[in-house]
């Protein structure tokens, strides 16, 4: 199999870190980048997979979100107090205390 060469740019203490790394693994430089490459590349795969499904549900309810008119309908002003605070908590949890009419699909 040819190998190609790739050429990286860092700071001077970071080749000294990563050199020092490599040693202690039992591996040269090269070696060490690669599987720690390798490793980095199979991690985000495996958590790209397991949140695929929540991924897909959240795009599916940002778009159905973004169809949505901007002022609240009357049946909104029908809320009690209490299930206003409630909806005021649920969004809290969502969005942060420090909201501003964040909605989602919107910039806040």
């Amino acid at each position: 199999m040819a190998r190609t060469r790739i050429s990286i740019s860092l700071e001077q203490e970071q080749a000294e870190r990563i050199r020092r790394h490599a040693e202690r693994a039992g591996l040269d430089v090269s070696a060490y980048l690669v599987y720690a490459a390798t490793r980095q590349m199979a991690e985000t795969e495996a958590i790209e997979e397991q949140f695929s499904g929540i991924d897909a549900l959240i795009a599916k309810a940002e778009a159905e979100a973004a169809t949505l008119p901007d002022e609240p309908d009357e049946a909104a002003e029908e809320l009690t107090e209490q299930e206003r605070r409630d909806v005021d908590a649920a969004l809290n949890l969502v969005y942060g205390e420090d909201r501003q009419d964040a909605r989602p699909g919107r910039v806040a």
